[in-house]
């Protein structure tokens, strides 16, 4: 199977050769944040112009056709606008908080890609608490939110952060009792061996209907937790303005716009890797020369093409469903989401000591 192991070990060998053990992990650390920095921008500028493309396409018109081939660079021309752009810092905020909050939006999601494997071999960090360490990284992200609606000194913005912080709080249940299927299926809280174990189906055909009970509900909670629509009450433009960053202007503003796509990924990413194999090829059983044709194919496009897969569902959610009201967002999940998967994980707990999956 292929892998980015080989360049990594080489890289690594070469810097050890070169200076000595604390340089070469110094040195490999700035290699890795450049990396996931680059990726940040990366995706920021691929996720725009798919959202974009993928609203027009829903709503048969064109979108973006002017800059660039096809208006591909469309994204390009909007993040130089931002770079531009003077950012301004109301009189009556607490600028410190004011302007620490979109950082810690960026820092969050930049901390959870360390567990994610993107490939074979291909990890920042083998955590063997993987799924306790995203559950309990991705939690602060409402703290960013909170501290930018309050230190804004604005009522929109205020209202947009109480209605996040109060929606994150609740879908967090959903999605950490669906998460806590596939690792009573799996056995382990590591990533790379919850990837491990769908070497021979993913876990959404293995674990039968309770594990796809579990990823519908995986999927509608992480799409309230990073605020999209239909659960965008946060930054509702039609009662709030822009929400918890309506203040917010220039790089400010982008980082805030740029950590939400990031988030986007991220779950996506973890959903893939719980449910969907991550970057292990799509398997059936004892069927060797299929299995063999399927290592063929790159771990990594494995990987990506599951997450834009799921990028994708969330994005059609945006532009299919009407947007909530806050009394039946939270319904929603105390009156259902919540109680079926409690079911569901009860379930799973019997099916998982009886053996009952594939």
């Amino acid at each position: 199977m292929w892998s980015f192991s080989k360049i990594a070990n080489s890289i690594h060998e070469w810097l050890s050769q070169t200076f000595n053990a604390t340089w070469t992990t110094i040195i490999e650390m700035v290699i890795a944040g450049v990396a996931v920095i680059s990726l940040f921008a990366v995706l920021g500028l691929v996720l725009v112009i798919m959202e974009r493309k993928v609203s027009a396409w829903m709503q048969i018109r064109l979108g973006p056709n002017r800059v660039g081939p096809k208006g591909l660079l469309q994204s390009l021309a909007d993040t130089l606008k931002l770079l531009v752009k003077e950012g301004m810092t109301p009189n009556g905020a607490d600028k410190f908080l004011f302007n620490l909050a979109p950082y810690i939006a960026m820092i969050v999601a930049m901390l959870l890609l360390a567990p994610i494997a993107f490939a074979k071999d291909f990890q920042l960090w083998d955590l063997n608490i993987g799924v306790l360490y995203v559950s309990a990284i991705s939690s602060i992200s409402v703290i960013s939110i909170l501290m930018a609606g309050w230190a804004s000194n604005n009522k929109y913005s205020l209202l947009g952060a109480m209605r996040s912080g109060a929606q994150i709080v609740s879908y967090e249940l959903s999605a950490g009792l669906s998460v806590l299927s596939i690792v009573v299926l799996t056995g382990s809280l590591q990533l790379s061996e919850i990837v491990n174990s769908q070497a021979n189906g993913w876990w959404i055909f293995k674990g039968h209907i309770p594990a796809i009970i579990a990823f519908i509900t995986f999927i509608i909670a992480v799409t309230a937790e990073t605020n999209r629509a239909p659960f965008d009450l946060a930054e509702a433009e039609s009662e709030l303005t822009a929400g918890f960053h309506t203040e917010y202007s220039g790089m400010k503003f982008a980082l805030f716009f740029l950590a939400e796509y990031a988030n986007v990924f991220i779950v996506c990413a973890i959903g893939a890797t719980l449910f969907l194999g991550g970057w292990m090829p799509f398997h059936i059983g004892n069927w060797t020369g299929f299995n063999n044709i399927m290592d063929w194919i790159p771990s990594s496009i494995w990987f990506f093409g599951k997450t834009f897969f799921l990028i994708f569902l969330i994005m059609w959610f945006r532009w299919t469903f009407p947007r909530l009201r806050i009394d039946q967002l939270l319904n929603l999940e105390w009156k259902y989401l919540l109680p079926i998967s409690m079911i569901n994980i009860l379930l799973v707990t019997a099916m998982a000591i009886l053996k009952w999956h594939f």
